[in-house]
């Protein structure tokens, strides 16, 4: 499935939503975008969160402690995000005009809440050598099984080189996994490839990818394309770095430097 929402007259986009829409992802992903001076709340009794700054700058307020987010563009490879338990009221009070992605899904666990700093985050760089170059991209781990096995979530970012491939080789895992959009360039592009299908990919364009679909991107040479990639994990089957299944007719690919 792949979309291309709007926002609402609230200033929300939807994703996907637990019972509702895209409701095989079994997360609630929504973009807020704010207006300076414009503040919310979030508090649910069923569901952890987190809340990724996209652009701008903001003050998260939980509990007893306060942080500052501020963020010129996902490019700046900089993320700050809180991921909270269940039951934990959070407040957002945009300082300027910014965008928050807030995911969340069902955890009856506790944990402590943890706000991550961009030196908190892991940064990988992948395909360089491989392929001729083609597969060179940059991944961002927020929050997975090794950092936060409390979690049924994942959290990071891909930043996809201009003219590159990611994803790659063609692969897929039973766990649900979202994609958002972002791009260097308001009018960059590239394509996202779920099963025999392909879609544009554009800037806050969305992929959902469920069980059994093969999944690749590429992006138009000149622009640089980054992707919020959350993945839900399935009761009693985590998702790990190595959860991984190739394409057969693609598999020789792995063993190419």
């Amino acid at each position: 499935m792949f979309t291309y929402p709007e926002y609402d007259k609230n200033g929300y986009k939807t994703l996907c939503e637990i019972g509702g829409k895209n409701a095989e992802m079994n997360m609630t992903i929504r973009v807020k975008k704010f207006d300076a001076g414009e503040a919310i709340e979030v508090f649910d009794e069923k569901c952890e969160t987190a809340f990724l700054i996209l652009y701008g700058e903001a003050e998260i307020a939980w509990l007893d402690r306060k942080e500052s987010m501020k963020r010129a563009t996902p490019f700046e490879k900089a993320p700050y995000c809180l991921h909270v338990p269940k039951g934990i009221k959070v407040k957002v009070t945009a300082k300027a005009a910014s965008e928050i992605l807030i995911q969340q899904t069902e955890n009856e666990r506790d944990f402590t809440p943890v706000f991550y700093r961009p030196e908190d985050c892991l940064y990988q760089e992948f395909g360089k050598g491989q392929w001729g170059g083609a597969g060179h991209r940059i991944c961002s781990t927020i929050f997975d099984y090794d950092n936060a096995p409390y979690s049924n979530m994942v959290l990071g970012e891909v930043f996809n080189q201009p003219g590159k491939w990611s994803s790659y080789p063609p692969h897929h895992h039973p766990q649900p996994e979202v994609y958002y959009y972002q791009f260097d360039k308001p009018q960059g592009f590239g394509a996202c490839f779920i099963g025999d299908n392909c879609f544009k990919s554009t800037q806050g364009s969305v992929a959902c990818i469920t069980d059994g679909n093969d999944h690749q991107q590429v992006v138009a040479p000149g622009y640089e394309m980054c992707y919020i990639w959350m993945i839900r994990h399935i009761d009693g089957d985590p998702w790990y770095k190595t959860t991984r299944f190739y394409a057969k007719e693609h598999e020789w690919l792995t063993k190419e430097n």
